[in-house]
């Protein structure tokens, strides 16, 4: 039985983006200045698969609905390239934890949607208890005094 976090989603991911997001320097201005911007974090190992699956506890989902839920639900904070969705979604599928069949998306374009599988939300539970424990732990880095 793992540990329960105190902190809820919302905190997790603001955790996160100020753990992992650095700031980066943009090209200059036209007044020679160097603009400061935040750059997309890096995902920490094995978030991705966790992120999926739990977007799939709603519906069945395309590629690209699961990486607009996930944008849209981290409020612009998490951006996953098509790059690093689609060999995940495989991964994940070749691993039985979800299953694919093809579709027609909201635009009338041929789509494979992904469902999550009995084994993908016995699989979620146990990532998600993994990933609140290293959150807790990081908590506990950050705040020691």
């Amino acid at each position: 039985m793992g540990v329960r976090s105190p902190i809820n989603s919302c905190e997790q991911v603001e955790l996160l983006t100020k753990v992992i997001a650095e700031p980066i320097l943009l090209p200059s201005t036209a007044d020679g200045n160097a603009m400061l911007a935040k750059k997309a974090p890096d995902l920490l190992p094995g978030t991705l698969d966790l992120l999926i699956l739990r977007a799939l506890v709603r519906e069945p989902m395309h590629g690209y609905g699961i990486a607009q839920f996930l944008k849209s639900v981290s409020r612009n904070v998490l951006e996953v390239g098509e790059s690093s969705l689609y060999p995940a979604l495989q991964r994940l599928l070749l691993e039985g934890y979800v299953r694919a069949e093809w579709g027609t998306s909201d635009n009338n374009r041929r789509a494979r949607y992904y469902t999550l599988t009995a084994a993908g939300r016995k699989q979620l539970f146990a990532e998600r208890e993994e990933f609140e424990r290293i959150v807790v732990a990081i908590r506990l880095v950050l705040d020691f005094a």
